[in-house]
């Protein structure tokens, strides 16, 4: 209305509106603004007016530019009503300051935010944006995280997210995900959020409902949330002015678990980022590796390639360590065949999960194998540090209590309030990390224990082993390492692996079973090297 009246008092006509609302004066790729930078360079505009310089932009060497030389190169009149400037009059130097003083004001403003953002993030509240697909926000939030999640599980989308997840955990790869969706016609999580509740996150296709990228499907099976956790900072921009979104150090990415219900299994989580490890994709010739993500050389730590050829044959296939293959480093081949591994593996696990089913009690002692009076005492020395890190968060609470109190009746001003109230809250956060650290290492013992028991039920289910699967591997074994052969190229001795199984191999003595490639221990001999390795 301001804008219109004043072009209707100048005799100015043929106004046309270029409306960019929800955006920041920063962002140079506004749509109506670069339409109407468009339609000056076209010659269609002859005057710009604007409530104030501010509504132009504010970053403020774009916005010179424009006032000082885009403007008059193309003959556009341009007035700013509230500032009181009007180009037909000449440009005064005040514009210039204004311009700046509209910049920092957009820095600060940004500034302000992002310490908000923060905090709150280093609370553990969820600083992102959007709720992912599969949650809905909590119509009881009322800003307390901890009495009231911000996210709830949606019932109509809960079930795609978990099939997703079903489905790769089976070993289906993300475009054949994304093929079986389509198919079915479910809605794609763009257009199910657009049609639920107006959202435009993630640029809906109307005309393509039904589609699913690999790149959706992919973000979903590697968001960390939908294993009930909070995961904040994986990505930063460098400025206010800088959109671009960068990915954060993982040293500075922050996780807070179980901060919400989950909607898949942690487990099921961990087992499908395997699947995203090492290659997943068929070679050339239709195969795929079933060891991928799974397979490292033990000398080097990098990974174990598979090599296949077109005019070998299949028992001939062979891996080699990926250090050597690329030189990166100064290691050996490592090689060994794929039917060799595969034997080795393929009997130790029989062996491992037989014992499982067989004999538990003696499973369950030689897993769970550790120190009990060290158990004792460290026990005992965490929970002396919890009470410390606890009676010291409860001050921390009482002493901001007391200076907020301080601050509303006036005893301290606003700026020491500030300056003071950092420094504690810095120290809070600390605290509060600490604390979840502790009660982390008081519960593994108990996260041992459940570990340790699944293991044993899944020996049940893969009671018969009659070959090594894709599911299999994944199910039991977390890690295999392959180690140079004590006498390089010798036919008689073998490369010694090492299997680490999906228990804490971390928190246990090692599994380690040293097989030749020629694999002439008896079946008696192995379990021998498997209870000394208990």
């Amino acid at each position: 209305m301001i804008l219109q009246k004043h072009a209707e008092d100048l005799g100015l006509r043929n106004i046309r509106f270029y409306i960019d609302d929800g955006f920041s004066g920063t962002d140079l790729t506004r749509p109506a603004y670069v339409q109407m930078i468009k339609d000056m360079e076209d010659g269609k505009i002859g005057t710009i007016i604007v409530k104030d310089q501010s509504r132009l932009g504010r970053d403020h060497l774009e916005t010179d530019r424009l006032m000082e030389i885009t403007f008059p190169s193309y003959d556009v009149r341009f007035i700013a009503v509230n500032d009181g400037v009007d180009s037909i009059n000449g440009i005064n130097e005040m514009s210039g300051i204004r311009n700046y003083f509209n910049d920092f004001y957009a820095r600060d403003t940004s500034k302000k935010i992002r310490a908000v953002q923060r905090a709150k993030g280093e609370r553990g509240e969820h600083v992102g944006s959007t709720i992912p697909y599969g949650y809905m926000k909590n119509p009881e939030y009322n800003g307390d995280h901890k009495q009231h999640p911000l996210m709830i599980i949606d019932p109509e989308a809960v079930e795609v997210v978990r099939r997703i997840f079903k489905m790769a955990a089976d070993g289906m790869g993300v475009r054949k995900i994304g093929d079986t969706l389509t198919a079915e016609k479910i809605l794609s999580p763009s257009v199910y959020l657009f049609k639920k509740n107006g959202s435009r996150s993630g640029n809906p296709n109307l005309d393509r409902p039904y589609r699913w990228s690999k790149t959706t499907v992919r973000h979903i099976l590697s968001n960390q949330t939908y294993c009930g956790d909070t995961v904040n900072f994986k990505t930063y921009s460098k400025s206010n002015k800088l959109k671009k979104r960068l990915k954060n150090d993982p040293s500075k990415v922050l996780v807070f678990e179980n901060t919400h219900e989950p909607i898949v299994s942690r487990e099921m989580f961990e087992l499908v980022q395997k699947h995203f490890e090492g290659r997943k994709r068929p070679d050339k010739l239709g195969y795929t590796d079933k060891f991928a993500g799974l397979l490292y050389c033990g000398d080097c730590g990098k990974r174990l390639h598979l090599h296949r050829s077109f005019a070998a044959a299949p028992e001939k296939t062979v891996f080699q360590c990926g250090g050597f293959r690329s030189r990166v480093t100064d290691c050996s081949a490592h090689y060994i065949r794929e039917s060799v591994l595969e034997q080795i593996v393929l009997q130790n696990l029989r062996q491992v999960t037989s014992l499982a089913r067989n004999d538990p009690d003696e499973f369950y002692g030689a897993a769970m194998k550790r120190g009990r009076a060290e158990a004792k005492k460290q026990q005992a020395q965490l929970d002396k540090r919890k009470n410390s890190v606890t009676e010291r968060i409860a001050k921390l609470d009482s002493i901001l209590r007391c200076l907020y109190e301080d601050r509303v009746v006036g005893r301290i001003t606003p700026e020491r309030y500030d300056e003071m109230a950092a420094g504690y809250e810095q120290e809070l956060t600390e605290k509060k990390r600490e604390l979840t650290i502790l009660n982390e290492q008081q519960q593994s013992e108990n996260e041992q224990e459940r570990i340790v028991t699944e293991f044993m039920e899944k020996a049940k289910q893969y009671a018969e082993m009659t070959e090594l699967t894709y599911e299999i591997l994944h199910t039991f074994i977390k890690r295999i390492e392959v180690f140079e052969k004590p006498v390089k190229y010798s036919r008689k001795y073998g490369n010694p692996i090492t299997i680490y199984y999906t228990f804490e191999l971390t928190k246990l003595e090692k599994i380690a079973v040293a097989l030749g490639e020629r694999n002439d221990e008896s079946n008696e001999e192995i379990r021998m090297l498997l209870q000394l390795a208990f």
